[in-house]
């Protein structure tokens, strides 16, 4: 009886995992959204993404603001990545480059800022971090040089 039991299971295992409902297969080739949940109003953040705020760290002032932002979620790395690249010139940002090796990094510009966006899949999920910060301007650049 208990071998029976254990085939039963085998079978019902497995006979679940065989293929995705309906909604999940359409999920596949559906674009991601921005999420309403974002920390700041010109990063977009896609849904389906928790934010980590024990792995995060901000500061704002009035001219200044510092940031790593540490995100999980479901969706694939390839979508996040193509979420980013579609949606922050929507929010005034310019792409610089991109990378790929294995992670996705997208760097972009605006006005006084730069922001590096690393995409890393993992076993069952997506990781995303967003370093935000202060641009050296050309002024600062020429000092270095001067001083070197």
């Amino acid at each position: 009886m208990q071998k029976y039991f254990i085939i039963f299971l085998v079978f019902l295992f497995f006979g679940g995992c065989a293929s995705l409902p309906k909604n999940q297969e359409a999920d596949l080739f559906k674009s991601l959204e921005p999420s309403v949940m974002i920390k700041f109003s010109d990063i977009p953040i896609p849904s389906g993404f928790k934010f980590l705020y024990q792995d995060s760290y901000s500061f704002q002032t009035s001219k200044v603001r510092v940031a790593i932002l540490k995100y999980r979620g479901r969706p694939t790395a390839e979508k996040t990545f193509l979420f980013f690249k579609e949606q922050m010139p929507l929010y005034g940002w310019n792409l610089l480059n991109t990378i790929e090796y294995g992670r996705h990094l997208l760097n972009f510009e605006k006005e006084n800022e730069s922001c590096i966006i690393t995409v890393e899949p993992k076993k069952l999920s997506t990781e995303f971090i967003i370093t935000v910060g202060p641009k050296q301007t050309s002024l600062e650049k020429k000092e270095t040089k001067n001083t070197k």
